[in-house]
């Protein structure tokens, strides 16, 4: 989260109108810790949810899931609150 609060820029324009809220990300973490297909699960506004996806975009390499020992895809949602 530490990397998320330091990479997520609040939009001017919400900022101006006074938009804030939760938005839902889920993305697959891939057998080599690559996340990829990131989609909004909970939209608050338009501005928001296109900041939310910019971000998870940007995310580093995780350690991928595993099962039975082996590298595996998992799927994570993660909730961006955008509070003024």
């Amino acid at each position: 989260t530490k990397w998320l609060t330091q990479n997520l820029c609040y939009p001017a324009e919400a900022q101006r109108g006074g938009i804030q809220g939760k938005v839902v990300v889920s993305f697959i973490i891939g057998k080599d810790g690559t996340p990829a297909a990131a989609k909004i699960v909970t939209s608050v506004d338009p501005l928001l949810d296109r900041e939310a996806l910019r971000v998870v975009r940007m995310l580093p390499k995780w350690k991928p899931g595993t099962q039975k020992g082996k590298p595996c895809q998992t799927m994570v949602c993660i909730p961006i609150v955008f509070k003024l």
